[in-house]
């Protein structure tokens, strides 16, 4: 249940939420600025060398301008998430949500730039078909267990197409794995992610073999890349360190596979990576043993902190609630 402070946040959250989706559903972002601005134009500072020569500097993000399938999946489930562990009963967020099932019955259709907002060709992503799966599941859930109103037999119609097509459409039988997108052959660490939202059992044979496949491609020095740059055409330049987060949802995936001894052993290695201030970025070179990227990034400490409560036995931040 929530505590007067979380419920206190929960609620400005929700209020937010409502003015910043005031308008068309479809023009939800995936970013705003800190003021709740809307528009965060990209343009790159060429005189700029960057920190180390790393450039080019951009300031701006253009991928606020990107579809991401995600993110509906994401604000559908902490909305479902906040009223299931305490939050009131509000009318007009669930006018929202319906707002936003209304385009996602037909938007989920659509090719997107995915989690990891690439810059390359717009695509069917696993991850994303995977999170619009979480949206509609969620919003069957709010009927049966809050007793909303919603055409509940074609949200369960739809929630069982897109699991039934990404079963189908994202499995590689070479790889025995699912893949980074419907077709391809590469893989991604965000399919990680299936039994912390519900989408799979992480002892479901399928997955246990995408895991392997995860483990056996893309380990390196024992932590997980996001994905393989060069397979992924993700239209951005050069090479990449490990990707923190991935290896955070991979202790998730051991413990909940009970393979509880490596799952400690990997956030212990994760965690000694910390700064003197107990901070992390949000990659990490394995050869020069340094952070990289974003810093400090708020992604990775939620990853920290649901591991934490995954290895602890209590339910973690992502899990379903009952």
């Amino acid at each position: 249940m929530l505590t007067a402070g979380y419920k206190d946040e929960a609620d400005r959250w929700r209020d937010w939420l409502l003015r910043a989706v005031a308008g068309d559903p479809a023009d939800i972002q995936i970013m705003y600025g800190l003021g709740g601005e809307r528009r965060l134009d990209e343009r790159v500072l060429e005189w700029l060398p960057g920190y180390e020569n790393s450039q080019p500097v951009r300031v701006g993000n253009a991928a606020s301008e990107q579809l991401q399938l995600d993110v509906y999946g994401e604000v559908i489930d902490a909305l479902y998430q906040t009223r299931a562990h305490g939050a009131p009963p509000n009318d007009a967020i669930w006018a929202l949500m319906r707002k936003l099932f209304e385009w996602l019955e037909v938007g989920w259709r659509l090719e997107d730039a995915g989690i990891w907002e690439v810059r390359g060709p717009k695509r069917h992503f696993t991850h994303s078909k995977m999170m619009a799966w979480v949206a509609f599941d969620r919003g069957v859930r709010c009927i049966d267990e809050f007793g909303r109103s919603g055409p509940r037999e074609r949200w369960v119609a739809i929630r069982d197409e897109i699991h039934a097509g990404v079963l189908e459409r994202a499995w590689n039988e070479e790889k025995q794995a699912f893949a980074q997108s419907y077709g391809s052959d590469a893989l991604d660490a965000s399919v990680l992610l299936m039994p912390l939202v519900g989408f799979l059992p992480a002892d479901d044979p399928r997955f246990v073999s995408t895991v392997d496949a995860i483990r056996r491609e893309l380990m390196r020095d024992g932590l997980v890349l996001r994905y393989i740059p060069e397979k992924s055409a993700d239209g951005l330049p050069g090479d990449e360190g490990v990707f923190l987060p991935c290896s955070f949802w991979l202790a998730d995936v051991l413990a909940m596979q009970g393979k509880t001894s490596e799952a400690k052993e990997l956030f212990e290695r994760l965690l000694d990576l910390r700064n003197d201030v107990g901070l992390l970025s949000e990659e990490y070179d394995t050869v020069a043993r340094r952070q990289l990227g974003n810093f400090p990034q708020a992604f990775t400490h939620l990853a920290l902190v649901n591991t934490a409560f995954v290895l602890s036995g209590l339910p973690s931040m992502r899990e379903v609630a009952a």
